[in-house]
């Protein structure tokens, strides 16, 4: 048998047909000056005329190519293609000797008729394999690289379709374990001139990082269409290419244009508890029927309604305040008899200046009415509601819905001004540590904690939150299940015992720590016993409310699912969960055929899940920039950052390394570990059970004010909120460590 039988990369026309697409594409690359590792192709027809020779005949060829280790992967005729890659079915066999060849190549060659692939093929479709038939399959035989860092690069964001993107990631020596998904690897983003390293930091310079992106660019431009290369740095610095295809399954590039003039930001108000896209029956129907109870209840309360703006975009919740003008303003304090002036000074700047004075003159009344009015009228409404469902016609439930939906948005309307002010008293606590106690305390363990100190262990302590109620959701979307529907297992959380005891002290022994630096400072030592009793006041009190804001959720759950079995039985969707991906007025159709819209919106919304939605949109307007992020910055221990680290909002001090684990929804909750640290998109009450077992939280969305910075500081917990997309650069399994106070996630060490 002829060497040429078994032909060098570059040495040979690239016959996709008879080597391959990974070996021809090779192929062509290194004619062309690509560097790429010496290799050699072995087809299946070869192997068959050589029979017993086979072994022989790859010595023959290895020694052309150079000594080994050599790396022996597959190459077929269906594999890199646009429509499908065929990524990781088929075997690849790395640092193989070579009296090792044969055993290996016959072994890659048998991989094509694993069950796996047929799998791939069946649910792919016919499309899969190409022109052929009949895949064939050949292996591609190449000197292995011995790399420093291996990885993946990406000429387009495989999440948002922006082509201007190219992602590159990277792990320590070879890439195996990243392809295999075993690691995540550290991630960088190259725009232009731009390189961003979004994960990790300690694999890659910046100037690799450029490399490699320069590398899959030229790739992407002579294709003309977005490549998917694997590269290796090898020992001495050098850049090889081992792969490149055509990216598969690239979405449209989406575009993130805020609703109106302005900041938006989709981890406010509504937007903390949707911590997914809308579901289309939800955005339709139910939003607005909040929207429109919490100006219900502003109008009851200051007889003027102040619409919040609100709006979709790609399917997440987005908010912006008002913009005020005189025009508007004046009309509007008359129409409230002049109690707008005094009740916005008291809601929005007393009560972060002068805590106790603003809950004497507004805030106290307003939770008085919630506790003897809001909320007893919500549960009778809801009990109401219970007792109908059952029983009721389709008009009948889209009556029940409105009733307690707007219900709920009067509740929401006392829970951002009530509860609301919880973050705004620990902002004046804090500022008060910060100029008083910081520098005294600096030494001591409740200043090295800093004002969070004064806030642990207050809603365990009185057993609120620690076991959430049978109406706790994931999400207000309430295409998601709720608490009790999810049957979650209880479990006794540690507040009860040492953990909460331990708490306590905390607290006490930072109040007394306070008291005696303030003792020869009377006034000061007045208005620091104010400052906390508010501040540890409202914080219990926001989590008691927020406890009860979906207390009709569970009726609206059994609403939706009985209108979907109406419209399932009349034909007109195949499952009664569909009733989600359709508008109000479909619903109210039953007669027409709404399956094959239903699949189209439950694919797009499915799509929108995989987004990294932005926290804020939009550009400052004339009245300023981001509220929150003076705040977020005041609240840092430090602003010396690492390198490629996570960063969010400082949410709770303390430092903790643990392992991930990332949590998508309530069905998750019985898998969560002691000790673990808990990653999620956001958290609501429903959460709370967790936070007795985490060692530390990290979360997409939230704020300072949100549930997982309070409860955690509650539990005292490290928390890092608002990271934007920590769900996604964070995998389950992975050690990190957490810091609470300068509001970061990094590898652990």
């Amino acid at each position: 048998m002829a060497i040429s039988e078994l032909p060098q990369l570059g040495s040979v026309s690239a016959d996709r047909a008879v080597l391959g697409s990974k070996a021809a594409t090779l192929s062509e690359l290194t004619a062309e000056g690509f560097k790429v590792p010496a290799g050699f192709v072995v087809t299946s027809e070869v192997v068959g005329q050589l029979g017993n020779s086979l072994a022989g005949a790859l010595k023959v060829a290895a020694a052309r190519i150079g000594p080994g280790p050599y790396a022996v992967r597959s190459s077929s005729t269906a594999e890199d293609l646009a429509g499908a890659s065929y990524a990781g079915l088929y075997e690849t066999l790395l640092n193989v000797e070579l009296n090792d060849l044969e055993h290996s190549v016959r072994h890659c060659l048998a991989s094509s008729g694993e069950q796996r692939v047929a799998a791939y093929e069946a649910a792919r479709g016919a499309a899969v394999r190409g022109d052929a038939a009949s895949p064939t399959m050949a292996v591609l035989v190449q000197q292995m690289v011995q790399p420093q860092a291996a990885g993946v690069a990406f000429t387009a964001n495989p999440l948002t379709g922006d082509s201007d993107q190219t992602i590159v990631t990277a792990v320590a020596g070879l890439g195996e374990s990243l392809v295999s998904g075993e690691a995540i690897g550290e991630q960088w983003t190259v725009n232009g001139s731009e390189t961003t390293c979004n994960r990790g930091g300690s694999i890659l310079t910046s100037d690799q990082a450029r490399q490699v992106a320069a590398l899959a660019r030229r790739l992407h431009e002579r294709a003309g269409v977005p490549q998917d290369i694997e590269w290796a740095l090898d020992q001495d610095g050098a850049l090889f290419l081992l792969q490149a295809r055509p990216m598969t399954a690239l979405p449209t590039p989406v575009v993130w244009t805020a609703p109106g003039e302005g900041l938006w930001a989709r981890n406010f108000r509504l937007g903390e508890w949707l911590p997914d896209p809308m579901t289309p029956l939800f955005e339709d129907w139910l939003l607005p029927r909040i929207e429109a109870g919490y100006l219900d209840g502003m109008e009851d309360d200051i007889q003027v309604r102040v619409p919040f703006r609100y709006g979709s975009v790609n399917g997440w919740y987005y908010n912006a305040p008002p913009i005020p003008s005189p025009r508007i303003v004046a009309p509007l304090i008359v129409r409230s008899r002049g109690r707008l002036p005094w009740f916005l000074f008291n809601v929005l700047l007393r009560v972060s200046r002068n805590p106790a004075a603003a809950h004497r003159a507004v805030l106290h009344g307003l939770e008085m009415k919630w506790r003897h009015q809001l909320l007893p009228d919500y549960r009778d409404l809801v009990r109401s509601a219970e007792q109908e469902v059952d029983a009721a016609s389709p008009a009948r439930l889209i009556e029940l819905v409105d009733g307690v939906v707007r219900q709920a948005g009067i509740y929401l309307w006392s829970l951002a001004v009530v509860g609301g002010s919880a973050w705004k008293m620990e902002a004046a606590l804090a500022r008060f540590w910060q100029k008083h106690l910081a520098g005294p305390l600096s030494d001591t363990p409740a200043g090295r904690l800093g004002h969070q100190a004064l806030l642990r262990g207050l809603t365990g302590s009185k057993g609120s939150t620690a076991t959430p109620s049978e109406s706790a959701v994931y999400s207000l979307d309430w295409y998601h299940r709720t608490f009790g529907e999810a049957g979650i297992r209880r479990q006794e959380a540690d507040s009860s015992a040492g953990g909460q005891e331990g708490l306590d002290a905390q607290r006490k022994a930072a109040e007394a720590a306070a008291r005696e630096v303030l003792l020869d400072a009377p006034g000061v030592l007045t208005r620091f016993d104010s400052l906390v009793t508010m501040a540890q006041y409202y914080a219990a009190l926001r989590e008691e409310q927020s406890l009860y804001l979906t207390l009709g959720w569970p009726v609206l759950r059994r609403c939706a699912k009985r209108l979907g079995e109406n419209l399932a039985a009349a034909g007109a969707i195949q499952d009664p969960q569909d009733v989600h991906f359709l508008h109000l007025n479909e619903v109210l159709n039953g007669s027409a055929n709404y399956r094959e819209r239903v699949g189209t919106r439950r694919t797009a919304w499915q799509m929108q899940r995989r987004l990294d939605a932005p926290l804020i949109i939009g550009q400052p307007g004339r009245f300023g920039g981001d509220p929150i992020a003076s705040a977020v910055d005041a609240a840092r221990t430090t602003h010396e950052l690492p390198a490629g680290a996570i960063v969010g909002h400082p949410a709770s001090t303390g430092r903790a390394t643990g392992t991930v684990r990332v949590m998508s929804g309530l069905d998750e909750f019985d898998s969560f570990l002691e000790g673990e640290i808990l990653v999620a998109r956001s958290t609501a009450p429903a959460w709370t059970p967790l936070f007795a077992r985490a060692a530390a939280v990290v979360t997409d969305g939230g704020t300072l004010a949100a549930h997982a910075s309070l409860i955690a500081r509650e539990y005292g917990i490290p928390a890092v909120v608002g990271t934007g997309n920590a769900t996604r650069q964070l995998r389950t399994g992975q050690r990190v460590t957490v810091d609470g106070g300068a509001g970061y996630v990094v590898p652990a060490e």
